[in-house]
């Protein structure tokens, strides 16, 4: 019961949010041509602001795992190649195929996975998952990247898409987070404070403008694509990393950050680079909105089942 009331406190915030971007729609407070600026002020300010700050900031020094970390990195590699074969021959449309693919391999990880491995794992014991969280955001941004430039429209032009890569905000953050991490260069105080406050505008601005983009009616039309989506996100994923996790030896504090980065909901950031990049963006809030309101019921799930044969 506790990981249950656990699982729910942590994605209910993120589901008031959406509701109060879905309320404001309809009492036409805010309109597309609104939440089109939202949204682009996310990808383009926030979202980068926040993923600079969340890897600059992480103690990568602290309980590095480079088992952990290379089966993470495979694993997450070797299911986005997977998708990129089975999705094209399950869905026709383009913008809907980058949109799925993202979304079944990009979790919430940085924002659902710290509170999930601190109540499980305790204090003392959270270091590997703070570590993969800091590796692993730069990987997620650069296939999501990848998925979505190689459906935008038209023949796949590897210029292109080494363009859209290398001019991509949350890539360009990650790569200098890391960049400042390594180098431990430590920004002025004020500085630091008005990094932290511009980043926390991040999450919650990106969920208010997928709220409001959010369309009931669409969903019977989405049918098919969200049963694949949510079943890819919340099943198969950390069915196979888990397993995998498992094969290697990982127990405990090393098997969570595992369960938590491939069990996680649909990452957030996915709706604005959707929208940004010309991918189906009413299919990508869909997908968010309801990972995230299953992974409550799946993440308990996963817990439970783990914890009854020994392994965290």
């Amino acid at each position: 019961m506790d990981n249950l009331i656990l699982s729910f406190n942590v994605v209910l915030p993120i589901f008031l949010c959406i509701l109060l971007g879905y309320f404001l729609r309809r009492i036409h407070m805010v309109d597309t041509p609104s939440l089109n600026v939202m949204n682009k002020l996310c990808f383009k300010v926030f979202l980068p602001i926040y993923l600079f700050n969340n890897i600059a900031t992480t103690n990568l020094a602290a309980a590095f795992n480079g088992k952990l970390l290379a089966t993470a990195y495979l694993g997450v590699t070797a299911q986005f190649i997977l998708l990129m074969i089975l999705i094209p021959r399950l869905e026709k449309e383009n913008p809907r195929r980058g949109v799925l693919i993202q979304a079944m391999f990009r979790s919430n990880f940085a924002l659902f996975g710290l509170p999930l491995a601190l109540s499980l794992c305790g204090t003392e014991k959270v270091g590997p998952t703070s570590i993969l969280v800091g590796f692993t955001v730069p990987l997620f941004n650069i296939l999501a990247v990848v998925s979505l430039e190689s459906f935008r429209g038209g023949k796949p032009s590897i210029k292109k898409m080494a363009k859209g890569i290398a001019t991509n905000p949350l890539i360009i953050a990650s790569l200098l987070g890391i960049a400042f991490n390594l180098l431990d260069f430590t920004l002025p105080s004020a500085v630091q404070k008005s990094v932290n406050d511009l980043g926390g505008v991040a999450t919650p601005l990106s969920l208010v403008a997928l709220g409001g983009s959010f369309t009931v009616s669409k969903v019977k039309e989405y049918k098919k694509q969200l049963t694949i989506g949510v079943l890819g996100r919340l099943v198969f994923s950390p069915l196979i990393m888990v397993s995998a996790g498992i094969l290697l030896g990982f127990r405990n504090e090393l098997l969570i950050p595992l369960l938590i980065m491939s069990g996680a909901p649909t990452a957030v950031s996915s709706f604005p680079m959707a929208q940004q990049m010309d991918g189906d963006g009413e299919l990508a809030a869909g997908l968010v909105v309801f990972t995230s309101a299953l992974a409550i019921l799946s993440m308990f799930l996963w817990i439970f089942v783990l914890k009854q044969i020994g392994m965290i």
